[in-house]
Formats: structure tokens, C-alpha cells, sequence
């Protein structure tokens, strides 16, 4: 980039911000999902069905569903310092509590609140960016903050596993009228020391992160001024041409149709998460109880994916086919990840590596979108409504693939059920091309 203030700006804001909320995003994803490293032996315990397990497992999305928005006005409203510290705080010690789960109705009630803690922490973290980020920046932004979702899998995985295997029976003190030992079972230490990390960084963000641009001491005055100035021109820009309300951006046909593009990535997204461990054992050759590449390399190319479509998104200001086509080339690599099953496992391994490229790489042109018709309220509203319902597939999802399993034995229709959901997706996608278009200047570039 050129040695402007702006430039300069933007290098430093994306070198202080992007790798300390690619941690918290980390921390959250995480104690989101480690469920699926314990979901064997958890279910085992709990004698739940795999329509349960699936049930319950999305009942995260639930909690999230319903806080989701006002949690992300709260924020905009008293800034991201103070409210993604609470948020943090909350989800560590419901995550930390589902060590103490016994039964059906406790494991539907923790992941419940767990999704009430978190509500409102990842779109709060999108809108966050728009405060940093001029448009021409964003889909990169978004793309390397959101590279803890893939890579939670790759280090989440051997952690997880590790404990999952020398864990179990080892014995911890506890104070309490007596004194005594207690030993847990590998999924219970799992699940209080991966909540260790959030509550953690609770502290840090207090100490740590800075609300808005005029507040950043990190900034020479002339690199202030100039990533002021051009946000500030962004946001009258999109005032001008789109002014929306609160209640009109809810109702909106363009936040309407992106809840659905996320809401069907979702399905396919969280339907991986779940029970990738569980689907990987029914082909021969790899062995998931202990860490190695078969549990990591799909999250390593959805990484490696979110960046070079990110990056090439916003050179070619293009978002709609940024959409279609990761999607297309997903949903056929997900049809030939279930032709593999039960006889290749290289053949496997090489189609689901493929397939779980698209839903995460479509991420940062994603939510480029809402910043160019919305601003202020109404776009963390909008973001909100849009994380907040899409999420919904994490209950879709895993929910339609454990009951498919139950009745059919096989993983082979739940996994062509999350092949047409990320299809549909990139179907969906295309219909914001005339959208996209309408809000870039004739010369393609962002106003």
C-alpha cells in the first residue's frame, strides 16, 4: 500500500486489531463446538440418541437466537470495550459448566445459556470492523478475523483429543464441607479447562481494546484524521443513498434475502462441525480418536480458501460470484465425499477437504454487504437479526443429520442434505449481484 496517513492507518489498525479478536473469536468457537471432540464418550454417558445429541447441540443456536439483537444494540450503544468483556466472562463460566451435566434435560439447558452468553459477541465483532475498516478493506478484514473458525478445529483437535485421551480419571481436589478427591471423565475436563482461555482474556480485552478511531493513542494524529475522514465519508455516503430505520432495516427485502444465504450456510456449516469426528470413522484407513491430519486438513484449506477469496474480493469489488461458485464447487465435493464413504478413505478425505472450503470462504465477501446499504443502528440491528437467524442452522443442521442417521443407519443422506443446503446458498448468492451492483459507482469502485 501506498505510505499515506490512510494507508498507514489501516496497517496498524489491522496489525493491533485483526490477530487479538482472531483470539477471542478463537476462545469462542472453541467452547462453541469442542462438543463434537467429546460427543462418543458424552453420549455414551448421557444415554442420548443421536437425534439428542443433535437436538441439544443446537440448542446453543436457540439462546443465541433470541439475545442475539439486543445484544449487538446494546453494544453499539455503549461500546465493544466493556460489552464483549461481559460477554466473555458469561460464556467461560456456562461453558466451564457443562462439566457438571448429568442428564438430557441439563445438557439442553446449558447449551441454551451458553447461547444466551454469547449472543451478540460475533456480530458485535462485525460491526466492530466497520468502525476500523473503509469498505475496500473489509472482506479482507473479515476473512483473517474469521480464520478462528476453521482453525479452532485445527488446534482445538489435537488439544482436544489429547485431553479426551489422558484425562479421563485423573482426580482433582475438592474443597467443600470435606476435603476430597474427584476424578472426571475426559469429556468433563475438557470442558472446564477450554473455558480457562475466555475467562482469561476477559481481562485483556478491559485493558486492551479500543472503542472507536478517535480513541486510538496508537494512532499518529495524521493517521487519525485521515481514517476518520474516510470512514466518516463512507457513512454519509450510504446515509444518502440508503436511509433506513431500525424497524425498516428488520423488514428490509436485502436483509431478508443475506438471512437466508447465512441461514443455509449454516446448515451445511454446523452440520460438518458436529459430526465430522463421527462421520470420518465410517471410512477405513482413519482413526479420529487421536490427532493427525485427517482431523485437521479441512479446516486448513477453509483457512487457506477465506483468504485468497477475501483478498481477490475485494480487488475485483465483486461479491456475488465470490458467493456462487466457492458454494458450487463445495456442494458437488460434498456429494463425492458421500459416494466415498465406506470405500475410499483418500477419496473421502480429499472431497470433504474440498467441501469445506465453500461455507467459510464466502465469509468475507458476506459481510461486506450489510456496511454498503446500512449504517449506524440499523446496521447493528440488521447484523444482528442476520447472524441471529442464520445461526438458527446450527439447530437445522446437526438436528436433520442425526435423525437421518437414526433412521437410516448411514451418513450418506445427511451428508447430500448439507450438499443442497450450501448449493442453495450459492443460489441465493446470486441474487445479490444487481444489489452489489446498484451500490458501487459506474466505475466499480466503492463510493
Amino acid at each position: 500500500m501506498d505510505p499515506t496517513p490512510e494507508n498507514r492507518a489501516i496497517r496498524k489498525v489491522a496489525a493491533r486489531i485483526l490477530p487479538f479478536l482472531f483470539i477471542l473469536y478463537l476462545s469462542a468457537f472453541i467452547d462453541r463446538v469442542n462438543l463434537g471432540f467429546a460427543a462418543d464418550n458424552f453420549k455414551s454417558d448421557l444415554g442420548l440418541s443421536g437425534a439428542a445429541y443433535g437436538l441439544g447441540a443446537g440448542m446453543f443456536f436457540v439462546g443465541y437466537f433470541l439475545f442475539e439483537v439486543p445484544s449487538n444494540l446494546i453494544m453499539e450503544r455503549t461500546g465493544a470495550r466493556t460489552w464483549i468483556a461481559r460477554i466473555m466472562i458469561t460464556w467461560a463460566i456456562v461453558s466451564g459448566s457443562m462439566m457438571f451435566v448429568h442428564t438430557r434435560n441439563e445438557f439442553f439447558l446449558c447449551r441454551f445459556l451458553l447461547g444466551i452468553a454469547e449472543a451478540g459477541f460475533f456480530p458485535g465483532m462485525i460491526l466492530y470492523l466497520t468502525y476500523w475498516f473503509p469498505a475496500q478493506h473489509r472482506a479482507r478484514a473479515v476473512s483473517k478475523f474469521m480464520l478462528a473458525s476453521p482453525l479452532a478445529s485445527v488446534i482445538g483437535s489435537p488439544v482436544s483429543l489429547w485431553i479426551m485421551k489422558y484425562m479421563p480419571g485423573i482426580a482433582y481436589r475438592h474443597f467443600g464441607v470435606t476435603s476430597a478427591f474427584v476424578a472426571l471423565k475426559g469429556w468433563q475436563w475438557l470442558f472446564m479447562l477450554e473455558a480457562i482461555p475466555s475467562f482469561v482474556m476477559t481481562f485483556v480485552v478491559l485493558a486492551y481494546l479500543t472503542d472507536k478511531p478517535h480513541q486510538a493513542h496508537w494512532l499518529d494524529q495524521d493517521e487519525k484524521e485521515a481514517l476518520i475522514l474516510v470512514l466518516e465519508k463512507e457513512r454519509l455516503n450510504t446515509d444518502t443513498r440508503h436511509k433506513h430505520n431500525l424497524y425498516q432495516a428488520f423488514t428490509h427485502p436485502r436483509v431478508l434475502l443475506l438471512t437466508s444465504i447465512y441461514l443455509t450456510m449454516n446448515i451445511c456449516n454446523y452440520g460438518v462441525d458436529f459430526w465430522l469426528p463421527i462421520i470420518l470413522k465410517g471410512f477405513k484407513g482413519i482413526d479420529t480418536s487421536k490427532p493427525n491430519i485427517y482431523n485437521m486438513l479441512p479446516y486448513i484449506s477453509a483457512a487457506i480458501g477465506m483468504v485468497i477469496i477475501g483478498s481477490h474480493s475485494d480487488k475485483t469489488r465483486d461479491r456475488s460470484l465470490h458467493i456462487f461458485i466457492p458454494c458450487l464447487l463445495s456442494s458437488f465435493a460434498m456429494l463425492g465425499f458421500a459416494w466415498f464413504e465406506g470405500r475410499s478413505a483418500f477419496g473421502g478425505l480429499l472431497c470433504i477437504t474440498l467441501a469445506t472450503i465453500g461455507p467459510r470462504a464466502i465469509l468475507g465477501p458476506f459481510w461486506t454487504l450489510p456496511p454498503m446499504f446500512l449504517t449506524g443502528t440499523a446496521l447493528a440491528g440488521a447484523i444482528a437479526v442476520i447472524n441471529s437467524v442464520g445461526n438458527l442452522g446450527g439447530i437445522i443442521g446437526p438436528t436433520l443429520f442425526g435423525k437421518m442417521k437414526d433412521m437410516t443407519g448411514s451418513s450418506k443422506p445427511g451428508i447430500v442434505m448439507l450438499a443442497a443446503a450450501i448449493l442453495l446458498t450459492g443460489v441465493l448468492g446470486l441474487c445479490v449481484r444487481k444489489d452489489v451492483v446498484a451500490t458501487h459507482t459506474p466505475d466499480g469502485r466503492l463510493p
